[in-house]
């Protein structure tokens, strides 16, 4: 792996944009997107971008938790997906993981180490029905919402 990314949605339109449009200049500009489908809903097969659009696609039964960016000049970057309701200190700790260029483990195995920190599956706190993220364990946050296409933010996002 070459890094982690802690989207704040499950929504890959929004946070692809996001990531891409605020992806590090020196990496190449991205241009292709393939990702694991049970990290995202209704995935787009494009997503508008600053400078134009990125292809997507996925490969059909994958569940790596891995996202896999093209560059321009065909370079490959992968980064595992941290589930977007991940608590901070867990998610952060998985990120450096998934960066450490010595790291072994699988975003897969990352993830389950995180699972078990965490004392929670994060994919299942988030309610599809229009619902938001409860954290009920110790440190409860109250939920946070994040407006689509904010110039403020910015995608939380590991690499080395």
């Amino acid at each position: 792996m070459d890094g982690a990314w802690w989207p704040q949605s499950r929504d890959l339109e929004v946070e692809l944009a996001e990531l891409v449009d605020h992806f590090p200049a020196s990496a190449g500009r991205i241009v292709r997107a393939v990702y694991s489908p049970p990290d995202w809903l209704s995935p787009p097969r494009r997503v508008k971008v600053a400078r134009g659009f990125v292809k997507t696609g996925y490969f059909p039964h994958d569940d790596t938790h891995v996202i896999s960016l093209r560059t321009y000049d065909q370079q490959m970057l992968q980064l595992m997906v941290v589930p977007f309701a991940t608590s901070a200190i867990p998610a952060k700790t998985a990120m450096r993981a998934a960066a450490d260029p010595t790291n072994m483990d699988s975003a897969t195995a990352l993830l389950h180490d995180l699972e078990r920190a965490d004392g929670v599956d994060p994919a299942a706190q988030w309610s599809d029905d229009g619902g938001a993220w409860f954290d009920h364990g110790p440190g409860a946050r109250t939920p946070t919402t994040r407006v689509a296409h904010d110039p403020a933010s910015t995608p939380n996002a590991a690499a080395h």
